[in-house]
């Protein structure tokens, strides 16, 4: 359908854990949403909360950081500080004007393909629901 709105979601992945999920969701061929960019990180616990923020203030409509399961992180406790920053990050969010949903964070294994598919298609759909970000208006270059 000609003008329907195609969200623009950052996507900060584990090099170990969701970045090789990913990888596999599409030597797979699964069938996927193209919103998603994906920024590999080291792990999901080295993604600063500044640069949540400044990917929502530069326009993503949905920001999805994505790392290794709980008790699996290659750096031991990676994701536990992940875990806990994100708490912190969707109270942030609504001080911004922004609802919360726009942020998700993922579990997504190396071998977890398909969960990856499943995150990406389930979270484009939400960010569709909510429409365009609010703050992107305000703050584009």
């Amino acid at each position: 359908m000609k003008g329907e709105f195609t969200p623009k979601i950052v996507g900060f992945l584990c090099n170990w854990c969701s970045y090789a999920g990913a990888d596999l969701a599409g030597t797979s061929k699964l069938k996927m949403p193209p919103s998603v960019s994906s920024i590999r990180v080291m792990c999901s616990g080295r993604v600063d909360p500044v640069l949540v923020a400044t990917a929502f203030l530069r326009g993503a409509d949905g920001v999805l950081v994505a790392g290794c399961h709980p008790g699996d992180c290659h750096y031991e406790k990676g994701n536990y500080y992940a875990r806990r920053r994100f708490a912190i990050l969707k109270k942030v969010m609504e001080t911004l004007g922004l609802e919360s949903e726009r942020l998700r964070l993922s579990w997504v294994s190396a071998s977890e393909g398909p969960r990856f598919q499943e995150v990406i298609t389930e979270f484009t759909e939400k960010i569709k629901k909510l429409g365009p970000n609010p703050v992107k208006e305000k703050t584009s270059l």
